[in-house]
């Protein structure tokens, strides 16, 4: 141990980029959130360099970074084809990132091994992936080290719902239907057993760790809020039309085109508008169902936006109409709570454990038309009251602001990390 509240930890994020979204910007954000309660060393992927050395960190003493491109790049390719579509099967993806993910580690343990055999490291931490079907075996190999190794926050898997097999297929996600074999992947038991403490980034990833290994997992949900990336504060202006805007990739399980059906009526009338912040393979759909519906001037596609752009339509919104019915964690949820701007979500996955009954609104997983009824009763109940949405929207910043911050999720770890150390 260096010193008793700091231990040195390396991190594992194979991704991990400032520059990017999704997986790389959670890699990267917890990576550096940890740095406040341990001694870090970050390990990524070469792709990353670049990003990480504008970010302000040194090479060699901050990070380094692993060049697995001989492996990486070839099974890349080989998704792509796979996938049949940009922006969708990523299942396939994740399955080809599973092959090729050991021979990263295996770089890792060439570069990092006599160290960590050496006591320099306390904890040895995978942060990315996040997906519970990739195997790590540098867990066995800590553990023959006698140096705890921790993973996750894992997340994914997340059944589709009845229902919605037309919206599956439309995905590409051939792979989903037999995602189960993962756990039937060589080296996962002995991964899990080799492992001191597993992150669990949402209830569902937590009950499908097996029995024996349960009381290892710690559920803390895998997103979290940069404070100074939603620095803004919603207006929750209630008066003139209710406000609505949608945050993400237009494609089938986010569900604009069910929100844009069940508001479609106070569309039409005025009574509300929607902006759609995002692209994706359904963005010529989405525009043709609001032509189709004369909604031109009531639904207002902004395509793909810089972060501060994001901020400034995004918190100009009553609500965040957002009702994806297969979402893993959710971020644009805390995103919009950490603006004040209330969501309106699927009680089904990732969102549903981050939205409370004062910090949002909620319709049942049910199928395609009892969510679009659902949703539209929520919207006639707020277009006749609007009153509490201002309460709601500062109870949403405050359930952010104590328990969704990467500072306070950084805390969180770090008290895994002083019991896998016997403190």
């Amino acid at each position: 141990m260096h010193a008793k509240d700091r231990p040195a930890v390396l991190i594992i994020a194979e991704a991990a980029n400032p520059e990017w979204v999704s997986v790389p910007l959670i890699g990267w954000s917890l990576s550096q959130a940890l740095g406040e309660v341990a001694d870090t060393h970050l390990v990524t992927q070469i792709r990353n360099r670049d990003a990480v050395l504008r970010a302000g960190l040194i090479e060699g003493v901050d990070f380094t970074a692993i060049d697995s491109e001989a492996v990486s790049r070839p099974m890349h390719k080989i998704a792509s084809v796979l996938r049949m579509g940009k922006g969708k099967g990523w299942t396939m993806t994740t399955a080809m990132n599973a092959l090729s993910y050991p021979y990263f580690e295996h770089l890792v343990w060439k570069t990092f091994g006599g160290d960590i055999r050496a006591g320099r490291y306390d904890i040895v931490h995978r942060v990315t992936p996040l997906t519970p079907t990739t195997v790590s075996p540098l867990a066995a190999k800590c553990a023959r080290a006698g140096v705890p190794f921790v993973i996750g926050p894992l997340n994914g898997g997340v059944p589709w719902p009845k229902g919605f097999d037309a919206e599956r297929r439309r995905e590409r996600e051939w792979l989903s239907y037999v995602r189960g074999i993962y756990k039937a992947l060589p080296g996962r038991r002995k991964m899990l057993r080799n492992t001191a403490a597993i992150l669990t980034g949402s209830r569902f990833t937590q009950s499908e760790i097996p029995a024996p290994y349960s009381d290892k997992t710690h559920y803390i949900p895998e997103n979290a809020v940069d404070p100074t990336r939603f620095s803004q504060t919603a207006a929750q202006d209630i008066t003139g039309p209710l406000r609505a805007a949608f945050v993400g990739r237009l494609v089938p399980y986010k569900g604009a085109d069910m929100a844009i059906e069940a508001a479609l009526p106070l569309l039409q009338s005025g009574q509300m508008t929607y902006d759609i912040i995002g692209d994706g393979p359904m963005r010529a759909d989405l525009e043709a169902l609001a032509v189709q519906h004369g909604l031109k001037e009531a639904v207002r596609f902004h395509g793909q936006q810089p972060h501060d752009r994001v901020q400034d339509i995004l918190s100009a919104a009553n609500i965040l109409l957002f009702p994806s019915i297969r979402e893993f964690g959710g971020g644009v949820v805390l995103e919009a709570m950490a603006l004040g701007v209330v969501p309106m979500i699927v009680d089904y996955a990732g969102p549903g454990e981050l939205v409370t009954p004062d910090t949002g609104l909620t319709v049942p997983i049910g199928t395609r038309a009892e969510i679009i009824a659902a949703l539209s009763e929520q919207l006639v109940r707020l277009r006749d009251d609007r009153t509490g949405l201002p309460q709601m929207g500062q109870a949403a910043r405050a359930r952010v602001e104590h328990q969704f911050t990467w500072s306070a999720k950084a805390r969180q770890i770090a008290e895994v990390y002083a019991g896998v150390l016997g403190h």
